[in-house]
């Protein structure tokens, strides 16, 4: 895979352990668990990812 600009954990994860990792380069978007990223990573193009995000926030607001 690329190399990507560098992973990042949500602002909203605070101390919590069980998160994960995303990282953006033009093509892809990838996901690893913060608490093991040598075990690999899911990868996305950019528009599936926003997809994903965008039903997340609807699931979180209750819509669906």
């Amino acid at each position: 895979m690329t190399t990507r600009q560098g992973w990042r954990k949500s602002s909203y994860s605070g101390t919590q352990e069980n998160c994960v990792e995303v990282a953006m380069t033009t093509a892809q978007v990838g996901v690893r668990d913060s608490k093991h990223p040598a075990a690999g990573e899911l990868s996305f193009p950019p528009a599936t990812f926003t997809a994903f995000l965008r039903k997340v926030h609807l699931i979180g607001r209750g819509e669906q």
